[in-house]
């Protein structure tokens, strides 16, 4: 008996100090399982959710304390008792997740090893079970050391658990188990093995039968039933198929997620604020100085956050921020880094430092040559085009035109080919003006429409401005006889009256084209755009599509 207590006793208090201090490092990461568990979808408890970090730190510290007193046997009565009222209350948490399905991991031992619901019940039935013996043979437990010794060993604990609680809340986990740590790739843990387990569902088919309803059930095959088919009852997993480490990452801009573009960035920047709202300021103004001197040195910037599109605009005008925001799922954010806001620098989706918001003057910012920040043979072809661009341009000879004619296909046929291996080359991979080429080679193709959505992820991501973005569209737009969004087209139409008919082609939503083009990086007003395209005399007039369409038809042949 005395042999079997002492081996309970060990088990039991060993795997409470685990469990606690694996949770005392991340216990950010257990207050947002709190949060899910106060969740209304939960137990409808949504007034503790305030609360939660405290009780989060409260729980885990109880839980290291409570395993240290258990080995010492200091003041063993008390921490019987307290032993069985928490794993009485942690037995219930986990019944209640896994018959009801409502919350998938516990979180008993925080990312470092994953439980499913049953599991998780399943180990603290066996715990519960332990301590009530514990309990029945408690005469048999002895303390160790004097009284004293013991009393210390639970004060040294006890200061040292709140030490490191406090460290890694004003940093971050010293051991980070989740799959950003740094060192991980951010694409490979998305991927998902082409001989991955496949999710097994069954199906629930009703038929009638001789007059009576029937309900079949197989794994997905039509049942062979000789009868008439009702209708499918329902379906149940009833085997989950594997789930990538990373399975719930995007960089979502106007619905589009960018993260396969922005992830290849050589050297990127990345700012992460799950929610605005309960950011730290104050940290923003230091991070404006990081950010720039990253963006002088040639790193790309973004930022993630779940806030609205108002929120993050608010901020950037706030903070005089120069980079954009885009939109990701909270709990992956939350998941990224346990920093509100956090910075990640990355290597093509390789995260190699992760940084609180305390420690941003520990950022490692590394001077990029052309040679590591641009791919140099890609710019020395890309830098070649541009020339070829404009080689014969601005002759006016029908033979110089010919010529140019004959460059303009064979860039063409250049662009399309790069693009096919690197999506559209950007500042990013060959630095500017070459990010410039395509653009010009494709604005002179009538392959515009082609090549519009590569376009538009381009300067959404900050690979090329976005005001040529906007005179592509507008050129797209006006072709397809349809109002343009900028007001960069213009057009000169010989009518058979004594002046020429210039005008800006109609515009969308004319009254607001002016904030319109200032948002996209237009420097001037689609009046004053009027006059340097037209002259000085030339007033801007906002036509209908209508009558532009008609002035058109009169245009002698």
């Amino acid at each position: 008996m005395k042999y079997a207590i002492t081996c309970a006793r060990i088990l039991v208090g060993v795997l409470f100090i685990v469990s606690g201090l694996i949770k005392l490092n991340d216990p950010l990461g257990f207050s947002f399982k709190l949060e899910e568990y106060f969740s209304p979808a939960v137990l409808d408890l949504p007034f503790l959710e305030p609360y939660a970090l405290a009780l989060a730190l409260f729980v885990v510290v109880l839980e290291v304390i409570l395993g240290v007193t258990l080995l010492l046997g200091f003041r063993i009565q008390l921490t019987l008792w307290t032993l069985l009222a928490t794993i009485a209350f942690f037995t219930f948490l986990t019944f209640y997740s896994a018959y009801f399905n409502k919350v998938t991991d516990c979180g008993c031992f925080g990312d470092a090893v994953k439980l499913t619901p049953w599991q998780s019940f399943g180990k603290d039935v066996i715990l519960l079970v332990l301590i009530l013996f514990l309990l029945a043979g408690k005469k048999h437990i002895r303390p160790l050391g004097t009284p004293g010794f013991r009393l210390w060993a639970t004060l040294v604990a006890l200061v040292a658990c709140i030490w490191f609680g406090n460290h890694v809340l004003n940093h971050l986990p010293v051991v980070d188990f989740r799959p950003y740590a740094v060192g991980k790739s951010i694409p490979e843990g998305m991927v998902v093995p082409e001989d991955a387990p496949k999710p097994v569902y069954e199906y629930r088919w009703k038929f009638r039968v001789d007059g009576k309803e029937e309900i079949m059930t197989t794994l997905g095959d039509y049942p062979e039933v000789k009868g008439e088919f009702i209708g499918l009852e329902g379906t149940r997993e009833i085997q989950a198929g594997y789930e990538p480490p990373i399975h719930d990452f995007t960089m979502e801009f106007d619905g589009q997620d960018l993260a396969p573009f922005l992830l290849q960035r050589k050297n990127l920047l990345m700012v992460v604020a799950y929610d605005l709202a309960k950011s730290n300021a104050e940290a923003f103004a230091e991070l404006s100085r990081v950010t720039d001197t990253a963006l002088a040195r040639g790193y790309a910037v973004v930022g993630l956050s779940a806030s609205s599109k108002a929120a993050t605009t608010a901020l950037k005008d706030t903070f005089n921020l120069h980079f954009p925001f885009y939109f990701t799922d909270m709990t992956a954010l939350k998941t990224i880094v346990r920093s509100n806001p956090g910075v990640l620098r990355l290597e093509q989706g390789n995260i190699r430092q992760k940084l609180h918001y305390n420690d941003l003057e520990e950022l490692e910012l590394p001077p990029l040559d052309d040679e590591a920040r641009f791919d140099l043979p890609l710019k020395r072809a890309l830098d070649s085009v541009l020339e070829l661009d404009q080689k014969y341009r601005a002759e006016m000879d029908f033979e110089s035109w010919r010529k140019q004619v004959a460059l303009d296909s064979a860039n063409l046929r250049t662009i399309d080919s790069i693009m096919a291996i690197y999506g559209y080359p950007g500042k990013t991979l060959v630095g500017v003006p070459a990010n410039l080429a395509a653009w010009y080679v494709i604005q002179h193709s009538n392959r515009i429409d082609e090549f519009l959505p590569q376009i538009r992820i381009a300067a959404e991501t900050g690979e090329l401005p976005y005001r040529l973005y906007a005179m592509m569209l507008d050129r797209s737009l006006m072709g397809q006889d349809k109002p343009q969004r900028y007001g960069t087209q213009g057009m000169s139409y010989f009518t058979g009256t004594p002046e020429e008919v210039s005008l800006i082609w109609p515009i969308e939503d004319p009254e607001n084209v002016n904030a319109r083009r200032e948002q996209a990086g237009f420097s001037q007003t689609v009046e004053a755009y009027g006059k340097d395209l037209f002259g000085p005399e030339f007033e801007y007039r906002p036509y209908t599509l209508e009558e532009a369409l008609e002035i058109r038809a009169k245009q002698n042949p």
